[in-house]
């Protein structure tokens, strides 16, 4: 029976530990992803797609569907899903209005365009969802703050 409790016991320290990464804030927020060469571009970018309530919906469909985003990101875009709780860093969480405040949609098109070095995003375009679909989801990933 000892084994068994220290088993045990080890088993709710990893888990507990485990509950923590997942649940911690992501480093570097502040930081753009965009090279710097390319930011300026990417800031001038306007989001042609309305902010549209049922264009909202359409980019919760694509999040939590097609663009595959919610494993990493979480269906609430808070950065715990899946397959981020893995990564390091960690998935930017969009529930930060400070997030939301400071980086422009041209440059949140710029890394689901391009994806993130250093990071796990991917480029997402053209392999799982097209250009205006990104636009839709940017538009539903700004919901996520309710400031």
């Amino acid at each position: 029976m000892g084994k068994f409790s220290t088993l045990l016991g080890i088993s709710a320290a990893v888990l507990m530990f485990s509950v923590g990464l997942v649940g911690a804030e992501e480093r570097d927020w502040k930081k753009p992803r965009v090279p710097p060469d390319q930011i300026a571009e990417a800031k001038a970018m306007k989001n042609p797609v309305e902010a549209t309530p049922e264009n909202i919906a359409k980019g919760k469909a694509l999040f939590e569907g097609k663009g595959t985003c919610f494993n990493c990101h979480g269906k609430e875009g808070k950065g715990d899903g899946p397959a981020g709780a893995i990564l390091n860093p960690s998935p930017r969480n969009f529930t930060n209005c400070k997030f939301h405040k400071k980086r422009k949609d041209g440059e949140l098109f710029w890394v689901i365009k391009n994806g993130s070095a250093g990071t796990g995003m991917v480029s997402l375009i053209p392999a799982a969802i097209n250009e205006e679909e990104a636009w839709t989801i940017i538009n539903y990933e700004r919901s996520f703050c309710k400031e």
